[in-house]
Formats: structure tokens, sequence, C-alpha cells
């Protein structure tokens, strides 16, 4: 079992390092090996995805990562920009199911902006199409036409691209409660049409999930007016990137949000959903909790390890309990830790 490991830039190197520590507590005997993405890669190499990271992560069974980015590499052309390494990776691994759970911790039902009522007892899955759509699609660019700056981009999907997706989401729906909600644009955009004609195509082959329809905008409001009514929602690349971001600041702190990213059989880049931070970076105060539940859904998913996965999600939970928090879930009456703290308090629990 081999982990390619991208502690990234930022955090990424803070709260890996707890992460890895998880990995080694169960004893499963992971060959780790570590290597370069985003910013700290384009100034050892001059690239945000190196070769020698692409080879490793091609041979890896997955890939854990930390986060990329930072004001410092902002001004570089975009092709040498950390997030170019993040689509790199995805796009060449073949990584077009983005899984994004929003769960609300009953011990963090305060931390969220929107009253516990409303979201107590949250758990929504987000069902994200990776590799398409406007972010991925030619044309693109920028270009002075009849005198001033013209930009362009092209939002498109293929039949197999939503059917491959709808076909994830409808699974991931059976296993939970069965609702599966397909969220797109059709009443402007024709790709998004496409969209919810095949979503409806697939619904007869999974009877036992109910598949409903939804706007993005009205989607949006539904997230902040009554959240709980989702169990499972799936999307293209560009709303499912706003969507997601929207739901995981549901639960309180982006800080406690892991994701995976997956293949065809399975391989996948597991991450936190938060960025870089780098205003924390190397102040020891970072949340590493996301990026060791990415480690338990990589444990799930590509390992099928659920025995091991469930442990540590457990452990944090334990970890919750006792009352410790990093500063972003802090708040009166619990005991405020840094990094190493968190890491090894879920380490211990174990």
């Amino acid at each position: 079992m081999k982990i390619c490991v991208l502690p990234g830039d930022g955090i990424g190197p803070e709260i890996m390092a707890e992460a890895v520590k998880v990995l080694e507590a169960l004893g499963l005997g992971f060959e780790m090996e570590t290597a370069l993405l985003g910013g700290g890669a384009v100034d050892a190499t001059g690239a945000p995805y190196p070769e020698a990271t692409s080879r490793l992560a091609r041979a890896a069974d997955a890939v854990l990562l930390g986060a990329v980015g930072g004001p410092q590499w902002d001004t570089l052309p975009r092709e040498q920009r950390p997030e170019r390494g993040l689509l790199g990776i995805r796009k060449e691994l073949g990584l077009f199911a983005n899984l994004r759970p929003a769960i609300l911790y009953p011990e963090l039902a305060n931390a969220s902006s929107l009253k516990p009522e409303v979201v107590a007892g949250l758990d929504i899955l987000i069902v994200r199409e990776l590799t398409g759509d406007i972010y991925f699609g030619q044309p693109r660019g920028i270009e002075t036409r009849n005198g001033e700056r013209y930009g362009f981009n092209t939002m498109h999907y293929t039949e197999s691209e939503i059917r491959r997706i709808g076909r994830v989401a409808f699974e991931a729906a059976r296993k939970r409660n069965k609702r599966l909600c397909s969220v797109d644009k059709m009443n402007v955009l024709e790709t998004t049409q496409l969209w919810r004609d095949v979503m409806t195509e697939l619904a007869p082959e999974y009877p036992d999930v109910e598949l409903s329809h939804m706007l993005v905008d009205n989607a949006a409001m539904q997230l902040v007016r009554a959240p709980k009514q989702f169990d499972v929602m799936v999307t293209g690349n560009m709303f499912g990137d706003i969507l997601s971001d929207e739901a995981s600041m549901l639960t309180g702190s982006i800080g406690m949000l892991p994701s995976a990213s997956l293949d065809e059989n399975n391989k996948g880049l597991f991450e936190p959903s938060h960025g870089s931070a780098p205003d924390i970076a190397g102040k020891g105060v970072a949340n590493p909790l996301a990026t060791i539940l990415s480690a338990a859904m990589m444990l799930r998913y590509t390992f099928n390890q659920e025995e091991a996965a469930a442990r540590v999600e457990n452990a944090v939970k334990k970890v919750l309990a006792q009352g410790l928090r990093t500063g972003d879930i802090h708040e009166p009456g619990t005991t405020r830790v840094g990094t190493r703290e968190m890491g090894d308090a879920v380490r211990a629990a174990l």
C-alpha cells in the first residue's frame, strides 16, 4: 500500500505531519514517499507539478495532499502558479469524481454561522465532477478584439462524462439515505440541459434512489435556508466548486472537512477542503483534523480499510468530545490547542 505524500505550501507541511503520524499509529504498513507540488515545487524546479512528482503519483496507490498556493506566487505566469499543479495532477490521474462531505459534529453546533436548530445533525455529501466543464474547456483566453480586451472560456460536457459522475452519485446515495439532488442551470445553459437529461435517463437504473433536480441559484439559497433537506448533491465542476465551499461553512469551519477525488478504480487524491492559509503558516495553530479525516477517506475508498477509517473518525469525535479545539473552532469552555497537540490527541484516542 503505497502513498504519495504531497505536503504542499503554507500550513500544508504542518497538517500533513499530523496525518502521517496518525496513519503510522495504525500499524498497517503503509509505504509513504514525499514529493513536491505547488509553490514549493515551482521554487525548486520551476514547475508546479514536476515530472518526479508525476512519476511517484502514478506509481502510488493513493495520494495524500496538504494544500497549495500563496500570495508570493500570484504574479507568476498562469502555467507556473501552484493551482496549475493541482489541476494537472487531477487531470493526469483521471480524478473525475470529487466527494466533499459536510458533516456538523454535535460539539461544534455553536461554531456554525447558522442557528443550531437549522444545522444540527447536518450530513451532506456533494459529488462534484472534476475534470470537465468550463475549467478545462477550450477555447479559452484573453485577446484584444475591436480595440479592447476580450476574455472567454468554454463550458462543455459530453454525455459519457455526465453519465460517469452520475453513476458515482447514485451509488453514493444508495449507500446513504437514497436521495440525490442534481444541480444545474438548464433554464439558461444548454450544457446543463444535457446534464439534466442524462441524469434523468440514469434514474431508472436506480429505482431505490429518489432523484430531484434544482437550479444552482436556488440550491445556493436552500443550503443556507434548510440544508438538512439534502442528502447527496451532484453537479458540474464550477457549480460544485462554489456549492461545496458554501456547504462546508455550514459546519462552522472549513478546517474540519476532508475531500476525496477518485478515478474509475477508486485510486484517489485525498486532501482537506481548505487552502494553504499562508497567514497562519509556521505558527503551529492550524487545524489538522480535515487532513486526518482525509486520510480516513483514503483508508475507506482506496484501501477498503473500513475498520481503520472508522477508528480514525471515532478518534476525532472523541477528541472533540474531550473539548479540545484549535483556534478556528475554539469557543468559551473548551481547551485551545495547537496543530501538534491536536494530532497527538487523535493518536492517543486511537
